[in-house]
């Protein structure tokens, strides 16, 4: 089992979340929960983490900071949940290693996703040969990284010029960095990154198709149609007919 520790001042969220997960079904067990990023810390300099779940604001030590802490620890993954949603927070944590970054209230569906995401990503880690450490990339290597990073984490906002700034170059610089180092650009990568994960919501009837649209990064639901048909030869409403999950009272087409 991966050990977890949630981080969180407020008690009900820690212990509700802490009760309300499969935990062991998903392959974590929770090790510990604590008020502060300061008391977090400190049992990680004595016992083995393997995640950190943790909001941002909190007294003492705030997760920004624990993570920055915890920055040569590259062992330890770390999620963050807050009610803020503040690019500077997604750059700041970004920076730090930080895996993802979900919005409160943090829907269940979500935060199951996310799990299995890093539980398979620590079993990659676990039982192959690991890849060669961040620091022995290539500048390139180092820049795609980080923003395929953001990208992924912040798809639903993310924009050329946030990238830029997250990496401090210019974006037409950056544009031909992905252009010319990596394996797709990053308009490409930015479209699959939202249309992957609207495909996942469609297969859950909870999201309406206009919800969807805007959490992957659509003001104009019909736009978001539009690209998604483009991009899957299907429209959302097939898609998610094809997938059973057809009840959906917000449709568009």
């Amino acid at each position: 089992m991966y050990q977890v520790i949630i981080v969180d001042d407020e008690a009900k969220i820690r212990n509700g979340i802490a009760g309300l997960f499969p935990w062991s079904q998903l392959g974590f067990e929770i090790a510990g929960c604590f008020s502060n990023g300061k008391a977090a810390y400190e049992y990680t300099l004595a016992n083995h983490v393997d995640l950190i779940l943790s909001d941002i604001r909190m007294p003492i030590m705030d997760g920004l900071e624990l993570s920055e802490k915890l920055l040569e620890k590259k062992d330890i993954k770390i999620i963050f949940f807050s009610g803020y949603q503040d690019f500077e927070y997604v750059r700041r944590a970004l920076r730090t290693g930080v895996v993802d970054y979900l919005l409160k209230p943090v829907k269940y569906d979500d935060l199951v996703d996310c799990l299995t995401r890093i539980r398979d990503r620590l079993n990659r880690e676990t039982h192959t040969a690991p890849a060669r450490e961040e620091e022995n990339l290539s500048y390139y290597e180092k820049i795609i990284s980080l923003v395929k990073n953001y990208l992924d984490t912040d798809y639903q906002n993310a924009t050329l010029e946030q990238a830029a700034r997250l990496v401090n170059l210019s974006p037409n610089y950056l544009s031909r960095i992905m252009k010319e180092h990596s394996d797709v650009n990053f308009s490409d990568y930015l479209l699959k990154t939202r249309m992957e994960n609207a495909a996942r919501m469609l297969k859950d009837i909870g999201y309406k198709q206009y919800e969807i649209a805007d959490r992957v990064g659509y003001d104009n639901p019909k736009n978001f149609s539009r690209a998604f048909h483009q991009y899957f030869h299907m429209t959302p409403s097939q898609y998610r007919k094809s997938n059973g999950a057809d009840h959906d009272y917000g449709g568009i087409s």
